[in-house]
Parts: C-alpha cells; structure tokens; sequence
C-alpha cells in the first residue's frame, strides 16, 4: 500500500518571536540560558513589554512543525496534528502550514476560545538558543485532535518530546504510537531539550514505551537521559530504547545507528549565529532522506548539511530554493 504522506507529526502549534539579547540581558530578566522553560501568560507578556524594541521576526514555529516544514520544502510529503486558539495568531499559524504544503487536523471543529501559543526565543552573541515558552491552548492538545487516518497512511509517525509536559498530549502520544505500531507505521521521537530530559523523564519513557524506530537526540539531551557524563554509556542507552538513533553534536558532526553500525557523519564547518532550529532542521532533512530512498549515511549527509546552513542566518528555517540546492548537492555526491 502507498503511503500518503512520508511524516505524521505531533507537536505544539506555536508563534515563535524572535529577540537578540545578551547573556547579562538574560541573567537581569531571571532567564536561565541555554533551555527552554515554561512560562505563564502574565510572565510572557511582561518579557515581551520589556523587550520590544529587540524583537525580530515572527513565525509559526514549535520544533516538530519545524521539522515538518523543512520535510516540505526538500519535496516531503506531512501532515500536522496540534492546536490553536480562534485568534489571530492561530488564524496565522494555520495560514502558513497551509502556505508551506503541510496538511492538519480541522480547527474549525476543535479550536477553543483560548489563546495560540507563543516561544519567545532569545538568541545571544555565541548563537545559543534561550526559549520561554507560554503554550496556551496547545497545552491541552490531545486524541480529539489526532486523525488517526492519516496517520495510518503514513510512513512514520514523528512525537515532539515537549508534549511530554502536557498529560492530554503525551496520552495522545501513547495512544498515536499504539495506532503506529499496529499499522506498520515507524515511530520516531525527539528529546527535544535537555530540560525535557531533566524533569519529564519518567514522562519520556512512558512514550517511548517498549522503545520506538529511530530517537533523534543531541548530545546533552542523551547524557541526561542515560544519568551519564561518559558518551559511550550514551549511546549504549540510546540502543536500548530505539532500533535507530541520531546523536547530533554541534559543530563535532553527528553520531548515526543504522541498527548494526555506528555512523560519524561530519559537519560543515561555518559560523554560526543562531542556533535555534538546528535539531529540527536535522531530523527533517534526516526523515526526507529516510523516506525517499536514501541510506542511513546519505541522509545523515543531508541532515547535517540542512542543520550546518541554518545556524548560519536567524530564525528556525531556510528558503525552498536553498534547501533544494543543498539537496541536489548531496545527491550529486
């Protein structure tokens, strides 16, 4: 049976705005560096007041919608399961899903009268990424969200590891990876941040459950998970709770399990101004390369060329037209 789309993602549908600021800025709002944390509405609007004349762009972010879209752009085919609330920063969410080619749930039927979602991501001079997150209505983002006929017809189905925070959402997780399963679908799962890992592991390894396909992770988030400084102890955790794995590093590469090798796949070398997006970006060229023919390596190739590229500009995306170029770069290879 043909699939009708490569990915079935799940994830918080939130409005990212985006603000360079300095470590001592940070450290003078009470911002920990470096993570993302949650946040109330009031806490949000007050940072947003403070900070105003340092905003930058705006857009429909929440990691695995990024991850969707770059999936999109490189000829992917997705479909996106999340929330928002009748506003009109909902109404401009589903507006770029839409634009990106990205197919989701009916919103009409769901949508509350609460307020979208928003990340407010905090980019400093070394490129880091600092988010504080108000997940609004997308907090309670649960099964009556899912369509479990798309997902059915896809080839995997991708769980953003922030959903771990919400319970509707990562029952909605477990029962999605239930459906996948006993539809041959594979399953992937992102760790997302290493405060994820921190926190919410118990929450993790409830959706994780008996293990899933393929774990995307970086490094920090995969010490923390195994409870090791050593990366060698890491990995052998990683291989443990999935059939395949990659271990993003920075600027050192990525480490790939393709089920019996371990893969170094190395990095670009460029200057990086923010890294917000990177880990999203990787897992999206990683699954386009998974789910169009190309191997393990090659689609780590692409992965961390697509991740390289867009560390290099501000914001968690690049042009259609770069991504192609990078594509055919790699295929050419």
């Amino acid at each position: 049976m043909g699939h009708k789309y490569d990915v079935y993602g799940m994830g918080n549908a939130l409005v990212d705005m985006e603000f360079e600021v300095t470590p001592e800025q940070l450290a003078s709002l009470g911002i920990d560096k470096g993570v993302m944390t949650l946040v109330e509405e009031a806490r949000e609007n007050e940072l947003i007041a403070q900070l105003a004349q340092q905003r930058g762009k705006q857009s429909s972010g929440g990691s695995a919608a990024n991850t969707l879209v770059a999936l999109a752009q490189l000829g992917g085919t997705g479909f996106y399961a999340c929330k928002v609330g009748k506003d009109e920063a909902g109404a401009f969410y589903l507006q770029d899903l839409n634009n990106c080619g990205l197919d989701t749930n009916p919103h009409h039927e769901t949508a509350g009268e609460g307020i979208t979602g928003k990340c407010l991501v905090f980019v400093t001079p070394d490129a880091d990424r600092t988010m504080n997150t108000f997940l609004g209505i997308s907090g309670s983002l649960s099964v009556t969200e899912m369509d479990w006929s798309a997902l059915k017809q896809s080839q995997y189905l991708y769980l953003e590891g922030y959903l771990v925070t919400s319970p509707s959402a990562k029952a909605a997780c477990i029962e999605a990876k239930a459906i996948a399963e006993q539809s041959g679908v594979k399953t992937c799962l992102s760790l997302s941040d290493p405060n994820m890992a921190k926190f919410f592991q118990d929450g993790l390894k409830e959706m994780l459950g008996s293990g899933v396909d393929l774990l995307f992770a970086n490094e920090a988030e995969a010490l923390e998970m195994a409870g090791t400084s050593d990366l060698n102890q890491a990995i052998a955790y990683c291989k443990s709770i999935a059939k395949n794995f990659a271990l993003t590093r920075g600027g050192e590469g990525s480490l790939i399990f393709d089920g019996e090798n371990l893969l170094t796949i190395g990095t670009p070398k460029v200057q990086p101004i923010d890294t917000v997006g990177a880990g999203d970006m990787y897992a999206g060229g990683f699954l386009y390369g998974l789910t169009h023919g190309m191997d393990y390596e090659k689609a780590g190739q692409l992965a961390s060329e697509t991740a390289a590229k867009v560390v290099t500009c501000y914001g968690p995306r690049l042009e259609t037209d770069i991504l192609q170029e990078i594509l055919q770069s790699v295929q050419t290879v």
